[in-house]
């Protein structure tokens, strides 16, 4: 049985660019068995148990990825996505 993509918190796999510091921020990431580019990171924010980027992907819609910190917690997970910026309808 394959895991529903549009469920809050569906582990994913996020491909991040290497800055100074190692790992930051996601580059793209396989949605729905499709990889999507990152075209902006609208908004970062840390929590804490995770980190948080609100970000618009190459279909034009909006995501919220999830990455745990701490030790043995840097999984991805989709928390939300804004299926209305695609299709132009507000919610």
């Amino acid at each position: 049985m394959r895991e529903d993509p549009t469920r809050s918190d569906s582990s994913v796999a996020v491909e991040c660019y290497a800055g100074y510091k190692g790992e930051q921020g996601p580059q793209r990431f396989l949605f729905a068995e499709r990889w999507l580019e990152i075209e902006e990171v609208l908004k970062m924010w840390r929590e804490p148990a995770a980190d948080f980027f609100r970000v618009r992907a190459s279909d034009k819609r909006l995501y919220v990825l999830k990455r745990g910190v701490g030790v043995g917690s840097s999984e991805w997970s989709i928390k939300s996505v804004d299926w209305s910026e695609r299709t132009g309808f507000s919610t």
